[in-house]
């Protein structure tokens, strides 16, 4: 039956594997902490729909946690906390076979990159050149940004990310996407420069 399921649903049965339970609140911060980065953050509607998902086919399981008796039920806050008898969810045996069956049957597919910065400078010629200097410019400083988010992720991984313990992987994804932000960053700054030069060309030909 693992064909059948999204990509998504994968990927939330991944970030239960870190041997905790957690409620789909817990599991939404988990992959906005991790997920967003490289992949796709789901919002927190989907997050439900596919732990219903994963607990109707059994890769799942649920439980309800319980912090003292305020007459809450199972109700969620408005932010999406839950409150106390909250459902938590942890990965079963079987969960855990159809994830890796999936990672050991299944390719994974070529990254396609979906830019909307690359395609507005594609365009760029419709826009006079400090229009797409300053869309570059904006662009570099919210890389700055998320790579200052993710320099936090992966502190929070040391002291658990030598060989064999349990943030091992998720450290090697954090310090690939540390990577991509300076590559990207860096080749973001040298186009700025090449527009900058070609600007002040066309100013002394003038």
């Amino acid at each position: 039956m693992g064909q059948d399921l999204p990509v998504t649903s994968y990927a939330l049965l991944g970030l239960l594997t870190f041997g905790d339970e957690l409620t789909g609140y817990e599991l939404k911060q988990r992959a906005d902490a991790t997920l967003r980065f490289y992949w796709v953050s789901p919002a927190m509607s989907q997050v439900y729909s596919e732990l219903a998902r994963l607990t109707e086919h059994g890769l799942v399981l649920t439980r309800t946690r319980r912090s003292g008796n305020n007459g809450s039920g199972n109700k969620g806050r408005s932010d999406g906390a839950e409150t106390s008898g909250s459902t938590t969810y942890r990965l079963s045996a079987k969960g855990r076979r159809a994830l890796e069956t999936w990672m050991r049957g299944t390719e994974p597919g070529f990254s396609v990159l979906k830019h909307p910065v690359a395609l507005r400078l594609l365009l760029g010629h419709v826009v006079d050149p400090m229009t797409t200097i300053a869309m570059l410019e904006a662009h570099v400083e919210a890389l700055d940004t998320e790579r200052e988010a993710l320099v936090r992720v992966r502190e929070g991984l040391r002291g658990s990310d030598a060989p064999g313990q349990p943030f091992r992987h998720p450290s090697l994804v954090a310090d690939w996407g540390l990577d991509y932000f300076d590559n990207e960053r860096r080749i973001v700054t040298t186009l700025i420069e090449r527009l900058h030069e070609e600007e002040l060309r066309e100013e002394g030909d003038g």
